[in-house]
């Protein structure tokens, strides 16, 4: 395919030498009269391993040339690859402004142009820039509505410096956001031969996607840095700690967990974390994001008693009460808090789980309910049928199939659901149906 790459700085250098090598044809595109004249004379701009030799072969081999002019470079490319800088501005905002400029510049040559075109942004953006940015700096530039020949597209690249070239041919993923499945399968079809899991998803998710990536990327850093100061500080092999900690591939170092959803709560998590940011603090160690996990936490129980109290109505039915399925434990339930912020407000209150009945509960359970909630348990139903026929709201606090049938059942009859639990793998299109995280 005939591929043209507007910005030969990390990204756009990496994506044209390892295009061509892959048998494409490429145009670079820059600025920078000295990028361009490097790069035409078969060696790279930036300094990357392997990159040298990949753009000494694709220059010599007539697959990648350069071109000063935007013009040049669309006339003689049926996609265009947008890999600008997005750099932060001092209030750390983004700036698109390259981004902008450079999409007037391909409008503007696309006026000369009949064939169809894809426009294709490998910066990184945050979502809804390609609607709110490119688009409409496509337009300007085009001095008129785009023609459908025009089409969108988002390609996040996942690349390190230092092993770009190799993350490149090896990468852990292929993210393609798209305007229509047709657009997808072009830039998709770039990638042939790339072994990797391939998701052609909407434009929007795919902008998301990379910064997902970073921010998780950065989480972990700290994370494993915080934990190093605790180990530092108690004499313990922090690497020993983490090396046992990653080999746990069900738990640890997998998707559990990272299904966006309601707060967290039980006996474990919320107390374990608290005695860790207590011991950093008996030990004067600084640790501002394990600090951080319990108030986020909390912020998430705030969220949901301010969707429920938008709704203006005063009897609440909650389809849940412990703090996950499948048990009767109360302890520390995200749930059980925020039901008593209800509480506190003046709702009306009924709530139905399975296994929370006060005449089955024992031991811990048992006393926790009778001393620190007894106002709370007085509210339990013995009858899911009746809680969603009391409600005017029906809160879901856990996923199950009962649940979900109540819930699609009180949303059809004009109730308002809001999900805490996401109870539908795909949520119903429904104005009475509010998802919580999604």
């Amino acid at each position: 395919m005939r591929i043209s790459i507007f910005g030969l700085g990390y990204v756009g250098c990496v994506s044209a030498a390892c295009f061509a090598k892959n048998g494409h044809t490429v145009i670079g595109v820059d600025v920078n009269a000295d990028k361009r004249e490097i790069l035409a004379a078969g060696r790279s701009p930036v300094i990357e391993k392997d990159l040298d030799v990949l753009i000494a072969e694709g220059v010599a081999g007539g697959r990648l040339r350069t071109a000063a002019s935007a013009a040049d470079a669309i006339a003689g490319s049926d996609v265009s690859l947008v890999c600008v800088g997005t750099p932060s501005r001092p209030n750390a905002s983004l700036d698109l402004g390259f981004v902008a400029r450079v999409c007037e510049e391909i409008g503007a040559a696309l006026r000369s142009k009949s064939d169809a075109h894809v426009v294709c942004v490998r910066s990184t953006m945050l979502p809804g820039s390609t609607e709110d940015v490119v688009v409409p700096a496509l337009t300007r530039g085009f001095g008129g509505i785009l023609p459908a020949r025009v089409e969108m597209a988002v390609n996040p690249e996942f690349l390190r410096e230092g092993s770009a070239v190799a993350d490149f041919f090896q990468p852990p993923k292929t993210v393609v956001g798209a305007s229509s499945a047709k657009t997808a399968a072009t830039i998709v079809s770039l990638y042939d031969g790339i072994q990797a899991p391939v998701f052609a998803t909407s434009l929007r998710v795919a902008e998301t996607v990379k910064y997902v990536d970073n921010v998780f990327h950065a989480t972990k850093i700290t994370f494993a840095n915080e934990i190093g100061t605790v180990c530092k500080s108690a004499g313990v092999d922090s690497h020993e700690v983490m090396r046992i900690f990653a080999a746990d591939t069900k738990l640890n170092i997998s998707p559990a967990y990272l299904k966006p959803g309601f707060a967290f709560g039980g006996s474990c998590l919320p107390k374990d974390v608290r005695a860790l940011v207590y011991y950093g603090r008996a030990h004067d160690l600084n640790l501002p994001l394990l600090s951080s996990l319990l108030p986020s936490n909390d912020v998430q129980i705030d969220r949901a008693a301010e969707i429920i109290f938008a709704q203006g109505k005063k009897r609440l039915g909650f389809l849940g009460l412990s703090f996950k399925p499948g048990t009767d434990d109360l302890r520390e339930s995200p749930l059980v808090r925020l039901i008593e912020i209800c509480i506190g407000k003046g709702y009306d209150i009924r709530i139905y789980d399975r296994s929370v009945s006060v005449a089955r509960l024992m031991g811990a359970n048992k006393v926790y309910i009778e001393k620190e909630i007894p106002h709370v348990s007085r509210l339990l139903a013995n009858d899911l049928a009746d809680v969603v026929a009391f409600a005017d709201v029906l809160v879901v606090g856990h996923r199950s199939r009962e649940f979900a049938e109540a819930a699609r059942d009180a949303a059809a009859g004009k109730k308002t659901v809001v999900d805490l639990a996401r109870v539908f793998d795909t949520p119903p299109d429904d104005p009475n149906y509010l998802g919580f995280n999604w």
